[in-house]
């Protein structure tokens, strides 16, 4: 069996479920086994950037790996932005990319798409992924494709698979499936132990799980780890959809300074943290009402467990949770109902009154509190602040890294890999970037309902600079180009107008939905209004 076959198969093996691709001279033999073989569908998009977008989603949403296939240099480099994205936020993303072949490599010809190197392509993605490997050998090149693959899933990051041109068809055999990296139990029975110890010793613990908790597919364990515990549980700005499906009493969202006190002071208040699989950014604890001392607080993540100044190494988290539960005897304690709850917005009026950003989530929210939640891809900008006023749902976003753009390719990515209908929340100045890959919809079968915020500007930069010019973006009228797109597009003004097109997006399928919400400049969510607030008055605080 050839390279590529044999690479395909792996990746199969390994979790992935569909190549998100575009081809290119240099990767085209190795698409030839893809379309050939059917071994993993092909989801072609129109810019890299949303390829790599749309695997990272598709990742998240299945716990397996996102696959992303480009060709040498134009292409590769095209996905920076969104692999970036992908190892700063800790989704397994493996980047299939072609390369010269040893005979063109040594041409002594500059070749095109080459930029300073022939190899500056592995040097550029060496920053931006967690294993590199080059596939020039066929004797070598299993044990560098089970070692990648290897690496991309338990660090949860990205890998880059180099493919060279002249090597896709050449004979190879199977890539092993390679034993999880070894790990001293011992060492994570201690910990465990030490954390229980003072876990029960503390006033005011919380626990706090993060990314990493369900991209190694454990929430169930750390729901029921917060049961034992009778621990209040909550998440962050980047967690915000984790434990959705827990059935736990209490799940509320911690947003420092744009939240609810009550809530924020869980945290602010703590003695004890317990934070698994949690990124430590500015995203999650920036807006805290009062600086966090991670010294005192439990921290695993990244193959780490810390405990004030001590770290234990090569922690795995899905090991720590179970020794923690071996640990634990099972408990029907509970704290949980004695905590605030959150509140979420809801009653969306029909009526004549003008269409405000607040009225999203109370629209979406009377939609699940009637039929239950569906998955959520939002992009950066107020959306995602409209959904941290959501119920709770599964909700994919690049909360971190933060780039925009992300939104509709990532709800692509969900819908082809989960087989579920997405909705998907984006503000025109994101759609401008990558909205037109809904026109790959029809071509692929999915119907995902677009909520489109325009405010005819990017909101966001207007929040912490309002005299800004630079955001000013005009009016696109989106509603009439989705139907160009191959979808249906809904141009609402009023809060009645937003309520009978979402109850007419609902309604419809075979098709994508877009409703372009027309709200006025300036105006933004309540989240966004309390969390730029926020920001200037720890500035102002801090000037």
């Amino acid at each position: 069996m050839n390279l590529a076959l044999q690479l395909l198969h792996a990746l199969k093996a390994h979790g992935a479920r569909e190549i998100f691709g575009i081809p290119g001279d240099f990767i085209l033999p190795f698409f030839r086994h893809v379309e050939a073989s059917g071994i993993l569908p092909l989801v072609a998009l129109s810019h890299e950037p949303s390829l790599g977008f749309a695997a990272d989603a598709a990742a998240r949403m299945n716990m397996g790996l996102g696959v992303v296939a480009v060709t040498y240099g134009a292409g590769a480099l095209n996905t920076v932005n969104a692999i970036a994205c992908a190892y700063a936020e800790r989704s397994p993303v493996v980047v299939l990319a072609g390369c010269p072949g040893a005979v063109e490599a040594h041409s002594g010809l500059a070749l095109h798409h080459q930029v300073r190197h022939v190899d500056s392509q592995l040097r550029v993605f060496a920053e931006i992924t967690c294993d590199q490997v080059r596939l020039d050998d066929p004797a070598t090149a299993p044990a560098l494709i089970a070692r990648a693959l290897r690496s991309c899933r338990e660090f949860s990051q990205p890998v880059l698979v180099e493919i060279p041109r002249d090597l896709a068809e050449r004979e190879m055999g199977a890539v092993p499936m390679l034993p999880p990296s070894p790990f001293v139990q011992a060492a994570v029975d201690e910990c465990a132990r030490e954390w229980l110890a003072r876990i029960q010793a503390a006033e005011r613990p919380v626990l706090m799980p993060g990314v990493e908790v369900r991209r190694f597919g454990i929430e169930a364990e750390v729901a029921e780890l917060a049961r034992r515990l009778a621990l209040p549980v909550l998440t962050t700005f980047m967690g915000r959809g984790l434990l959705a499906d827990a059935g736990l009493p209490c799940h509320a969202t911690y947003l420092g300074v744009a939240g609810d006190p009550a809530i924020s002071d869980l945290l602010d208040k703590s003695d004890l943290p317990v934070m698994l699989g949690l990124i430590q950014s500015d995203s999650n604890f920036g807006i805290a009402g009062e600086r966090i001392d991670f010294r005192r607080a439990l921290v695993a993540s990244h193959r780490e467990a810390r405990i004030g100044h001590a770290v234990y190494h090569d922690i795995p988290l899905p090991a720590l949770v179970r020794a923690l539960l071996d640990q634990l005897p099972a408990s029907d304690r509970t704290r949980l109902a004695d905590l605030p709850r959150p509140e979420y917005p809801t009653g969306l009026q029909d009526d004549d009154a003008a269409l405000t950003a607040g009225d999203l989530a109370r629209g979406l929210n009377d939609r699940i509190h009637a039929h239950g939640a569906f998955p959520v891809a939002s992009d950066i900008g107020d959306c995602l602040f409209a959904a941290m006023e959501l119920l709770p749902t599964p909700l994919v976003a690049p909360g971190y890294y933060a780039s925009m753009g992300f939104g509709v390719p990532a709800g692509i990515g969900m819908q082809v890999t989960t087989g579920e209908r997405t909705v998907i929340l984006v503000g025109d100045g994101a759609f401008q970037m990558t909205g037109w890959e809904l026109g790959h919809c029809r071509r692929y079968g999915i119907d995902p309902i677009v909520l489109l915020l325009n405010n005819q500007s990017w909101e966001m930069i207007r929040a912490f600079q309002p005299e800004s010019k630079c955001a000013d973006l005009g009016d696109w009228r989106y509603a009439e180009i989705a139907d160009t797109l191959g979808g249906h597009g809904h141009r609402v003004r009023t809060r009645g107008e937003f309520k009978r097109a979402l109850d007419a997006a609902f309604a419809e399928r075979g098709r994508f939905q877009l409703i372009e919400m027309m709200v006025p400049a300036g105006d933004s969510t309540p989240t966004l209004k309390r969390f730029s607030e926020g920001i200037r008055a720890l500035r102002a605080r801090a000037a």
